[in-house]
């Protein structure tokens, strides 16, 4: 039997960026969303994001003139916000707009924008692709990072996968010339589509192709992403993790 490639997938339709699943919302994350939810909250919208709105406080706070004008990225996806939280704290004068629907990790993330004073971090908690249709201009966008995205592992389910060809044009649409796309996995077979899907994208460029060749087109974890504790766990017994790092070259 020969083995499966992407021509052979057929993907739905209408691409949805999550499965709703359900959780318990702890006595903190609750308190968060009543105390910070208003302040970190972006309602969807199906118009432009002004960005200058959105992030306006931590702007006038730090003494700049145009919010715009700050590095934009774009989280799809952020489990409990762990490496959000820390990625947010490493790079101050980033903002990152962060799309999730599990409410118990809005909350979670909301608890850490708190507990850490973090004030670079906006949340939208509605499906992300209906984000970037609606509410990102293309060229708006400097990053976007996808980590640990569900791998579907039966090949029966691997058209539910978030990271195909559709939603890829969408992405790279919407990032300037230079922006990247970083997307991460400790499922193998699920890497080898990422690269396969990023590769195929005329308008991305792997910046890892040339230097890094030994990696044959995965690239070093960059130094912002933080190595959670799943993926500790996951080192520890062996498996493996591959980041595939993109730049928009035109």
């Amino acid at each position: 039997m020969r083995p499966q490639t992407l021509a052979d997938v057929a993907f739905p339709k209408t691409i949805k960026s999550f499965v709703r699943r359900a959780g318990r919302v702890t006595t903190g994350q609750t308190k968060a969303f009543d105390e910070l939810g208003p302040k970190f909250l972006l309602p969807y919208q199906p118009e432009a994001l002004d960005f200058v709105a959105a992030y306006a406080d931590i702007s006038s706070a730090r003494g700049l003139n145009d919010a715009q004008a700050q590095p934009l990225v774009l989280e799809i996806g952020f489990g409990m916000g762990e490496a959000t939280a820390h990625i947010a704290a490493l790079l101050p004068d980033t903002h990152f707009l962060c799309c999730e629907v599990h409410e118990p990790g809005v909350g979670a993330l909301l608890k850490r924008i708190g507990e850490q004073d973090l004030h670079n971090i906006r949340i939208c908690a509605h499906d992300a692709v209906e984000v970037i249709d609606h509410m990102l201009p293309e060229r708006s966008l400097d990053g976007v990072h996808i980590f640990f995205p569900d791998p579907w592992h039966k090949k029966k389910h691997n058209k539910r996968r978030l990271i195909q060809a559709p939603l890829v044009a969408k992405l790279a649409a919407r990032l300037k010339v230079g922006g990247y796309l970083h997307c991460a996995t400790d499922w193998q077979p699920y890497a080898e589509q990422i690269l396969e899907v990023l590769s195929a994208e005329p308008r991305l460029t792997n910046t890892a192709a040339t230097s890094h060749p030994e990696l044959l087109g995965y690239a070093p974890k960059p130094h912002y992403r933080p190595l959670t504790k799943f993926e500790n766990r996951g080192i520890k017994l062996g498996h493996g993790v591959w980041d595939v790092v993109f730049a928009r070259h035109a």
